[in-house]
């Protein structure tokens, strides 16, 4: 089959998103998968020299193909997940799976690593490929290549399940999150309301052919009513709908189908054999085996360390909003779904402000232009609108040159929420910088939120959250894009430890709270005014509000996530529930009701990458917040040359060294948690 007859083949340059559909999946993946498989067995042949060029340069680059393939029907199941899609991706994943642990496991290819790595040279490699030879001799351990070969068609099963395992985990939470809808018809319930939220519940109830207003449980719709709605009554059942979303609780529109608790302990059980099989006590020792932190125990001792400096704030934080919701709004009996409300009534109340306001000034176009103005800024290059084919309307492709208008890189970026999109923001990989025979080939990467879409003939408006969060994904973006790496293993992201690869997006949050930044990014809806200084100034007065509250939730969920994956046994007495409730006894401060399903919809550990290792978050903040206190250090946010060590010493490396070396090389020391404390507003009790 040519790239004639399949798109999904054509790799000549962009994904031919106008072009590529369903059905072309599985005979573009079959022939891919046969025809990598056929280049393997000619290089673990004894004739194959254990040579870079002849071997491990020659591996990658014949299996590059395949991964941009499936990367790009991985990403279509992911923002355009309609049953066909779904129906070509999960047809495949079985397949794709067994491929890859068959890599893993293949003992002809880890002697061909083990031989160059120990030839003579190894020596005249460069960094890049020393690296990449080192990685993959590690990882051949991890894929089991090393087991007992009667042992090896188990291991591969079970990550066979686990890959389908983890697809179905997604799938059922967005399908439990697009079955529910509440309906209002009286108007009066929904007094509190910004006029945005209402009127895109009222398109989205029109959409559906009905009247009144249709609410979601998609970020758009259900944040701002939690955020705002007066009425108690709606958001109890909007937070309970939310809460048991992929449970066995019967909350008037689940399915026993989409329940993700046996799913869970399932994928327990088959983590911790992969485990026990690899020799590890425990799945968590497996995954840290690749990360900048060494062992479960130390991972433990940072978080605990973390939620005993922020609990006592944390408590006060809660303290205040239970005194002010029964003084104020007339609770006594404060609720989880009663948080949200009163604290924004809260933040109004000491600041002056709402982020209902602050929305108004943070208009799409203007955002947008103030992020490049950042990148361009802070790394000398521009960044343009390109053109691409493209698989929905509401998606956009840029170009990142040099100022002499040499390409860098480029990406597509996909802001809307969308009931066949997955919930969240990521950014993948559509292609890798890499050296070729004709020369480098450029980045691309894919940015992807879930924001409100444009009303009324007006610009989207953003949060002042939601525009961090587009920072934060434009962060890993710049990552991937500005690596300066040729060769596949080590170019941006890839061989970068999990618990490093956070510390690009999370500095990038901070240009979000610079004033002379937020002068050129905003403009009202309305007015087109910029936002106002006293209104700034409140902002950052606000800045850490409740910060305190913020870090132990997120403590917990690494807690949990991190114990899970250590000291928990699925086949013991205690649930995961159990576990859960024993972290938040430790750590949290406002405690869920019992019938409330958080794991069910824990999508980073169970259906995504981040399995023991979602402390990575609050690992790479003190990373990133030491980070850009060289930058305050200078005095200025856009120093150039702090900018061109940083991009010299982190975005441009790659996985060529240890993000600690890359670090030290930036800072000249290790890493320190007091700019994070500072930034936080956490320093003294």
């Amino acid at each position: 089959m040519t790239q004639t007859q399949n798109p999904l083949l054509d790799f000549s340059d962009l994904p031919r998103f106008d072009l590529i559909q369903p059905e072309h999946v599985k005979p573009a993946i079959s022939q891919l998968l046969a025809d990598g498989r056929a280049l393997i067995e000619r290089l673990t042949d004894e004739g194959t020299p254990a040579t870079w060029a002849d071997f491990a340069g020659a591996l990658a680059d014949g299996l590059e193909g395949f991964g941009r393939a499936w990367g790009v029907v991985g990403h279509l199941h992911s923002v355009n997940d309609v049953p066909a899609w779904r129906e070509a991706y999960n047809e495949m994943l079985p397949e794709v799976t067994r491929f890859y642990s068959e890599l893993g496991q293949n003992l002809k290819l880890f002697d061909k690593y083990r031989a160059l790595r120990k030839s003579a040279e190894y020596a005249t490699l460069t960094a890049e490929q020393k690296k990449i030879v080192d990685n993959e001799v590690r990882d051949f351990r991890l894929g089991g290549a090393e087991l007992p070969e009667d042992q090896k068609p188990r291991f591969q099963a079970i990550m066979e399940e686990l890959s389908q395992l983890s697809a179905k985990f997604s799938e059922n939470l967005l399908d439990a999150t697009n079955a529910f809808a509440e309906i209002v018809t009286d108007d009066s319930l929904l007094a509190g309301l910004p006029d945005y939220a209402k009127d895109a519940a009222r398109e989205a109830a029109q959409k559906a052919g009905i009247e009144g207003w249709k609410f979601t449980l998609h970020a758009p719709s259900y944040g701002p009513l939690m955020q705002y709605a007066e009425n108690r009554e709606l958001r109890a059942r909007l937070y309970r709908a939310y809460a048991t979303r992929a449970a066995e609780i019967d909350n008037g529109y689940t399915k026993p189908e989409w329940d993700n608790g046996p799913l869970i302990k399932r994928i327990l059980e088959l983590k911790a054999e992969d485990a026990k099989m690899l020799g590890f006590a425990n799945y968590a020792e497996v995954s840290l085996y690749t990360k900048m932190a060494d062992t479960p125990a130390q991972v433990l001792d940072f978080l605990q360390e973390m939620a005993k400096k922020a609990k006592p704030f944390a408590e006060k934080d809660i303290a205040e909003l239970k005194t002010f919701a029964q003084a104020e709004l007339g609770i006594t009996d404060f609720q989880p779904w009663d948080a949200a409300y009163a604290s924004e009534k809260l933040m109004q109340a000491r600041y002056a402000f709402s982020e209902q306001e602050v929305k108004q000034y943070f208009t799409e176009p203007k955002v947008i232009a103030g992020l490049f103005k950042v990148i361009e800024s802070l790394f000398g290059l521009k960044v343009a609108r390109d053109i691409a084919p493209l698989w929905c309307e509401d998606a956009r492709f840029y170009r990142i040159e040099t100022p002499a208008g040499e390409l860098v890189g480029q990406f597509y970026m996909d802001l809307y929420a969308r009931e066949t999109k997955r919930g969240g923001a990521w950014m993948d990989e559509a292609r890798s910088r890499r050296r070729t025979a004709t020369g480098i080939q450029k980045p691309i990467a894919y940015l992807n939120c879930n924001f409100a879409r444009p009303l009324a003939g007006k610009p989207a408006t953003f949060t002042h959250d939601e525009v961090i969060t587009l920072f934060h994904e434009a962060g890993h973006g710049l990552h991937h894009l500005l690596t300066r790496g040729e060769e596949l293993g080590v170019s941006g992201i890839h061989g970068v430890e999990w618990d490093a690869v956070e510390l690009p997006s999370q500095f990038m949050e901070n240009y979000c709270w610079e004033w002379s930044v937020l002068q050129d990014m905003t403009a009202h809806v309305d007015t087109g005014e910029a936002l106002p200084r006293a209104l700034y100034d409140k902002m950052l007065a606000a800045k850490n509000f409740q910060s305190g509250m913020m870090t132990v939730r997120q403590l917990e969920f690494s807690l949990f996530d991190m114990r899970l994956h250590s000291e928990f046994d699925p086949q013991g007495p205690s649930t995961v529930l159990d576990l859960l409730n024993a972290v938040r006894a430790d750590v949290a401060v406002l405690m869920p009701p019992a019938w409330q399903r958080f794991p069910n919809s824990f999508s980073h550990i169970f259906g995504g990458g981040y399995a023991a290792g979602y402390y990575s978050y609050k690992w790479a903040e003190v990373l990133s917040a030491d980070a850009y206190a060289a930058f305050e250090e200078a005095g200025n946010p856009f120093d150039p040359e702090v900018g061109k060590r940083f991009l010299d010493d982190i975005l441009s490396r790659g996985g060529e060294r240890p993000a600690l070396v890359n670090f030290k090389a930036f800072r000249g020391r290790e890493p320190s948690p007091d700019a994070l404390l500072r930034h936080s507003g956490m320093v003294a009790v």
